[in-house]
Order: C-alpha cells, then structure tokens, then sequence
C-alpha cells in the first residue's frame, strides 16, 4: 500500500507543477497592464517602468513563471499589486473560511445522502426507493450558485429565518454557525444526489454477493448486514467521487460566497479579477489547485485503508 500511496503523491505533486504553470500563463496572458492598474492612469511612463522592473514584470514570462515556481517553494506569493500587502497574507487569511463552507456542505450532504442511499438499497422498486430517485436525480441538477440564489430569496428574504450576506460575528460562534447554514446547504444539496444514488448502486451491487446471500439465509438483519458488512465496501466509490469532485465543492464555494458576500478565497479571487489583480488571482488559484490535489490524495488515501485490493492493483 506505501508504494501506491508514494505513487499517488509524486502523481499530485507533478499534476500541482503543471497545473501551476499553466495558470500563470494563462492569467498572465490576459489583457490589462499591472502598472497603470496599480498606479492609476495618469502615472507617467518612467514611473510605469519602474513599477514593472521592481515586481519583476519587465522579465520574460518564462524567467517570471520560472521565479514565481522558485518562490512558492520558499512560501512566497508575491505581492498584492493595490495594497502592497503579502498575497500570502490575504490568501491564508481568507483560506479557512473557503474550507470551511466546502466542509460543511461535504458533511451535512453525507450525514443525509448515505442513509437515504441505504435506505433505497434495502427497499429496491418499491415507493421509497422511487421518491428517492426523483429527489436525488432532481438536486443534482441544480448548480450551486442557483441554489444559493433560491435559498437566499426563500429563507432570507422572504422567511427572514437566515441571515443574507457576511460571515457572522468573529467572536460569536453561534453568529458564525448561523451565517454558515444557507451557504452550506447551498454547496452540499447537488451532492446529498451524488452520494445517494452512489449508496445505493453500491450496496445493491454489494448485497448481491454470494457471501451477503448467506448472512440473510442465516437470517441476520438486513440493517446489521448493510452497516456492518455492505457499508465499508459501498462508500468507497462515493470517497472516490468526493475526491475528484472536491474542485467542484471548491468551485461551488467560491460562487456560493459571491452570492452570500462572504468573505474567503472566492470573494478574493472576484475582486482579484474585478481590479485585474493579478498576483492575488493566482495566489487564490493556487491554494484552491493546491486543495483539490490534498483533497485527492486523501481519498485515495481512504480508499487504500478500506479495501486494500484496490491499492494492489494501483
């Protein structure tokens, strides 16, 4: 199992690399100059010329991607072309609000989509296994942001039972929680679907195994035998896809704190691309690749310890 796991994080750590680089090239290319955007339009050319050679813009992209890869290395993000402040500073200080919405939505989407996937499992074509799939195939339809738009207009605007916009009161954690329900329920409703249906496949395919066959013959209870012996071997493709799908829970929490105004990576890297601020969109996309990349590795991680088959043949 290490050697499949070693091989899994050179994998990640060279997809980081490339991921990295491309990027920078691709925001880079964008058009918009950093010096008139941080000096103003009326800054002269001298004063232009000078800005761009102490940000090391005066350089070819490739020393520049080059210099930008030595500096992650070292925890250097640049600098915040508008504020002069760290991108490090601003990127880490919004990070665990990002992560924090993302977990929240994992959670509660997987405190409710694996029992409703069980519940399905243990009651194939019947009325509740048919209700079910329509509420799982319906949620997963809905992106993220129009969630959060129709969860905002319903239990904000119109119930008053949730606050609209901001993060809650640093100092008061019920303020906070309060704040974090309808961002949460935003990101992780698509995914109570995704986890559901996945349950449910899994385990119907599990509990068609011979060996499941006889612990009913021998009349264990089919909730003792879903939990105990089907469970371990059904969640494992629902880790998989979480850890694959973690850039869409990323994605969906960076629009999801646009629509709430939260603040986090995703308001970050907003006004980042508002104001053509280029070190803080990169510093922002970085961390967010960095995260899906982690977010991979340990799932497969998971997965390894789970069912150690797989890891064999990895």
């Amino acid at each position: 199992m290490m050697s499949y796991l070693v091989r899994r994080l050179v994998l990640g750590l060279l997809v980081l690399v490339v991921a990295m680089l491309l990027l920078f090239v691709l925001i880079y290319a964008v058009p918009g100059d950093p010096a008139t955007i941080a000096l103003g339009p009326r800054a002269s050319e001298a004063q232009k010329a000078f800005f761009r050679e102490q940000m090391g813009l005066d350089q070819p992209l490739a020393v520049q991607a080059a210099s930008f890869l030595w500096n992650l290395l070292q925890g250097d993000f640049g600098t915040d072309i508008l504020s002069q402040r760290p991108v490090a500073d601003l990127v880490f200080s919004a990070l665990p609000r990002t992560v924090t919405l993302a977990v929240a939505g994992v959670v509660w989407a997987a405190l409710l989509g694996v029992p409703l996937g069980i519940w399905a499992a243990l009651r194939p074509g019947t009325f509740i296994d048919w209700v079910i799939g329509l509420i799982s195939t319906s949620v997963v339809a809905l992106p993220a942001f129009l969630m959060a738009i129709y969860a905002l207009i319903l239990f904000s605007v119109t119930l008053g039972w949730f606050p609209a916009i901001g993060a809650g009161d640093p100092g008061d954690l019920a303020d906070q929680l309060h704040h974090l329900v309808l961002p949460a329920f935003a990101i992780g409703v698509a995914w109570v679907g995704y986890i559901a249906r996945l349950v449910r496949v899994s385990m119907l395919e599990t509990l068609a195994q011979p060996h499941v066959r006889t612990y009913r013959a021998f009349g264990v209870p089919d909730l003792r035998i879903a939990l105990r012996y089907v469970l371990p071997i059904a969640v494992v493709p629902v880790i998989s896809v979480l850890g694959v799908g973690i850039g869409n829970l990323l994605s969906g929490a960076v629009l999801v704190e646009v629509v709430f105004s939260r603040p986090g990576l995703g308001s970050l890297a907003y006004d980042a691309v508002i104001s053509r601020n280029f070190p803080v969109l990169l510093g922002a996309v970085v961390v967010t690749t960095a995260l899906y990349v982690a977010a991979n590795f340990i799932a497969d991680t998971l997965i390894a310890w789970l069912d150690p088959r797989l890891a064999e043949k990895g």
